[in-house]
């Protein structure tokens, strides 16, 4: 905890409403270790005031009706006051009352009254990072702390020695488990590991405007601030300029820059419906008045000694204007001015807000009318201020974001490295609470890439489970150029490195050539299964004249468990289709078919947990890069919570989804019958087919109960005639205790920009974008689908046809359709049509 700067107000006193009137500001900066003597002594000193003389009371509001101020009497309601300032500086302010006989002379010196006008002692140098959070990853006793198994005992948090990558290297800017992959500087050539002595690095406050361009931040931090980087409320209803975040202008309020104090000035006037003027504006003060010259309108702002910040310090809001003088346009409506008041409407990124909506708010909100350009530049400057600045801005932010990221996470591995002159390559992300949750998951890793649509383009690794209720558990994210076998190597050594290799771990993926390169060789022990769906698309493709019959075969031979019933299937398709047969033994029949694995795959035959991560997704993935991870860290931190909390919920044995399984399968065993072998052996009529079931070995002759690990029809059957108990028989994956530790970790949320600290190597970094080549016009939003894969066509709602819409629609349709007997209905003829061109005409019958 920093040091922290606080506001006085003084010279003024409390009335019997308990408020306090009058007075005037000043500000002292506290240090951390301050006691409640040494605070009085300061202001002592400050307001030149004697205290052997008479006494002197701080108090600070509180807010709340029933006890509008708090008396700061002793060290603890010190504590108290300096923990809600830390909150909101400008907001409790510590209110000084002093006896008239305290003060020499009656009065506070005519020095003070000086300084107190001009406010020249009003700011303290630093102010921008002193208001900092708990800095949760200091101990390293915090992974033990939120219930971490063992794997993190050792992890080092914010003592690893760091240094910022050289061209070629790569950074490791979070802790790791696994001792070839540490938190230092590595050449990624010879591999030779260097850093710095923990106690030469340096842990300084971070400059928001300090490597970047300025990226304006309200005053007031409230839910646009969420979705920089931390927990967001996406507000719909109304935009700014009506109790908005910027707020009224008021006397002694102060903003963080001059633009910000300007535009909360713009948005004023166009609440108002007046146009203002910059009667004088220099880099120390700026006076504004309305345009009427006989208006009595203004406001004058001051520039803060020694800041960014401007206070404004006189404002007269009453107009005096003639009640008929109407400004012939609005020209305060600038493409800045109008992102600032519609940029609540994009916190949500999935949201959908055209330039023609932007125009429709202005004019229901302001009456104002602007061009489709002007709203089109605005949503994108509130696009820019919503996600961290410009895709070049959000590189830069990217180290520092990492290493909060980091150190919020205790245990989370983070791997970023660059090329020749720091420029991005790859990115890779695994939070600690999925590193903890793999163990207590089924090892059958699904992994697939999807293309990003913003400037510099790349591609988004993911590597997903399924948890005990069968729902997506993310594991790792990462970010490369393309998907080619450098890139995908280097994700899944990383992968490797965090999850270990397990000798049951299976892999599953579409049929890509360099994911099957990088399997081989960075998991040559692991079996890799295709997805189930890629390989019929590509069948589709290749069998284009057999489609149906394909795909009606196809899909039972893949997921079958019995052997027999295999052959009887494989034989059915291949003569149903000529030519599969030879195709298919040539992909590997091991590969796609779960009768042949020499793993189990479980009931994952597809890697549809991927695609569904990816539809999630869809529009994250036109971000910028530090605003892409923070929206997947959110998500990450929205799932773990619900799930954690549904998990706690569950009262059965076994997760819901599994519990829901099981009692349709005792459902269906009720009709078999059972005839007992020995204490272990029975004999499972099923139909007109037999099934034998061995205890001994937990083995049923379909397969199901040693391939899912779940008892199938025929072992529910005997265990209804014996003493056996389902859930005894039941894999540990699917319990309601995995299910609740694969969520005990938690994924914490990060402060916003402007309390972040990082090492001094970090803040002094800046990393530039991947060196590509942006294509001029408008990029490509929609993917190109893939092989085999037929995509929807649209529906006419006029005459239901497909292949057009509704307003490209050409066909004529009847006035009065037949029914099914032919008849219309009237006595109108049945043949008479109407054309689009004269559906608005009346039709003469």
């Amino acid at each position: 905890m920093g040091d922290l700067a606080i506001w006085l107000r003084v010279g003024g006193k409390i009335n019997e409403s308990l408020n306090y009137v009058g007075g005037d500001y000043e500000m002292l900066l506290l240090k951390k270790d301050v006691t409640y003597s040494g605070l009085r002594k300061m202001i002592a000193k400050l307001l030149n005031v004697d205290e052997s003389v008479r006494k002197m009371e701080l108090n600070f509001e509180t807010g709340v009706p029933f006890k509008p101020l708090y008396g700061v009497t002793d060290d603890r309601t010190l504590e108290l006051y300096m923990h809600h300032a830390r909150q909101e500086s400008t907001k409790y302010f510590l209110l000084v009352t002093v006896g008239e006989e305290s003060v020499r002379h009656g009065k506070v010196s005519e020095k003070a009254k000086i300084e107190e006008q001009n406010l020249s002692d009003s700011y303290i140098p630093g102010l921008d990072s002193i208001n900092e959070v708990p800095n949760v990853g200091t101990s390293s006793n915090v992974a033990e702390d939120h219930g971490f198994p063992e794997l993190f005992a050792n992890s080092y948090v914010n003592e690893m020695p760091m240094e910022m990558p050289s061209p070629g290297r790569s950074l490791f800017v979070s802790p790791t488990p696994i001792p070839s992959f540490v938190d230092v500087v590595r050449n990624a050539s010879e591999g030779n590991e260097q850093g710095t002595a923990a106690e030469d690095v340096r842990t300084t406050p971070v400059e928001p405007y300090q490597n970047v361009p300025p990226i304006p931040i309200s005053v007031v931090e409230a839910n646009v601030e969420g979705s920089g980087c931390g927990d967001q409320t996406c507000v719909e209803e109304g935009i700014y300029g009506e109790g908005g975040i910027l707020g009224d202008i008021e006397e002694h309020r102060i903003f963080r820059s001059k633009k910000e104090l300007m535009t909360c000035v713009s948005i004023t006037a166009m609440t108002e419906k007046f146009q203002y003027k910059v009667f004088k504006s220099k880099p120390s003060f700026v006076v504004v008045r309305c345009i009427h010259t006989s208006c009595s309108w203004r406001v004058r702002a001051k520039k803060l000694v020694e800041s960014e910040y401007w206070m404004v310090t006189k404002y007269e809001k009453n107009h005096t204007c003639p009640t008929d003088f109407k400004p012939v346009r609005r020209r305060q409506a600038t493409s800045w001015v109008v992102g600032e008041c519609v940029k609540r409407k994009l916190i949500n990124p999935g949201r959908v807000y055209r330039p023609r909506d932007v125009m429709d708010d202005m004019k229901r909100k302001f009456g104002v009318d602007i061009s489709y350009s002007v709203a089109w530049r605005g949503r994108e400057c509130a696009y820019d201020n919503l996600r961290l600045g410009t895709p070049e801005q959000s590189y830069k932010l990217l180290p520092g974001y990492l290493h909060m990221l980091m150190d919020t996470n205790p245990g989370s591995v983070v791997n970023l490295e660059v090329s020749n002159g720091n420029r991005f390559q790859y990115l890779f992300i695994a939070f600690a609470a999925s590193i903890r949750g793999f163990s207590y998951c089924r090892p059958v890793i699904s992994i697939d890439a999807t293309h990003l649509k913003g400037k510099y383009r790349g591609v988004l690794f993911t590597a997903v489970c399924h948890d005990a209720n069968q729902q997506i558990f993310p594991l790792a994210f990462g970010v490369g150029d393309s998907e080619n076998d450098a890139s995908w190597s280097w994700f899944l050594h990383r992968v490797k490195s965090v999850f270990g290799s397990n000798p049951a771990l299976v892999i599953v993926s579409d049929r890509h050539r360099s994911i099957n390169n990088a399997v081989q060789e960075v998991f040559p022990q692991a079996f890799h299964g295709i997805c189930m769906y890629h390989l019929l698309n590509n069948l589709k493709t290749k069998f284009r004249n057999k489609t149906k019959e394909l795909e009606q075969h196809y899909i039972r031979t893949a997921k079958t468990y019995n052997l027999q019933d295999f052959h009887v299937l494989f034989y059915t398709l291949s003569s149903a289709v000529p030519g599969v047969k030879e195709y298919l033994e040539a992909v590997g029949l091991h590969r796609w078919m779960r009768s042949h694995a020499p793993s189990r795959r479980y009931n994952i035959m597809t890697t549809n947990i991927s695609e569904s991560l990816n539809a999630v997704l869809v529009k994250v993935r036109e971000l910028p890069i530090t605003a892409l991870v923070n929206e997947i860290r959110l998500l990450c931190q929205k799932w773990f919570h619900e799930h954690r909390t549904k998990a706690a919920g569950c009262t059965t044995m076994m997760s819901k989804d599994v519990e829901m399984k099981l009692e349709g399968r005792k459902d269906r065993a009720q009709a078999m019958g059972v005839i007992c072998a020995d204490q272990y052996t029975f004999d499972v009529v099923d139909g007109d087919r037999n099934y034998c079931v061995d205890m001994a070995l937990w083995t049923c002759t379909c397969r199901k109960f040693q391939l899912d690990q779940l008892p199938c029809d025929h072992v529910l059957a005997v265990v209804r005639k014996t003493p056996y108990e389902a859930y005894d028989l039941c894999s540990l994956y699917y319990t309601r205790e995995f299910w609740h530790e694969t969520y005990r970790g938690v994924i914490n949320p990060i402060p916003h920009i402007s309390s972040w600290t990082t090492p001094q190597q970090i803040s002094e970094f800046e990393l530039q974008p991947p060196d590509v080549r942006t294509v001029a016009g408008r990029r490509r939003k929609r993917r190109l689908p893939s092989m085999g894969e037929e995509l929807p066509t649209p529906k006419c709602s006029r005459c239901k046809e497909r292949g057009h819409n509704r307003a490209t629609c050409q066909n004529p349709i009847a006035l009065h359709p037949t029914d099914e007997a032919g008849c219309s209905g009237s006595n109108l003829p049945t043949h008479q049509l109407i054309h689009p061109s004269d559906q608005h005409s009346t039709p003469q019958l």
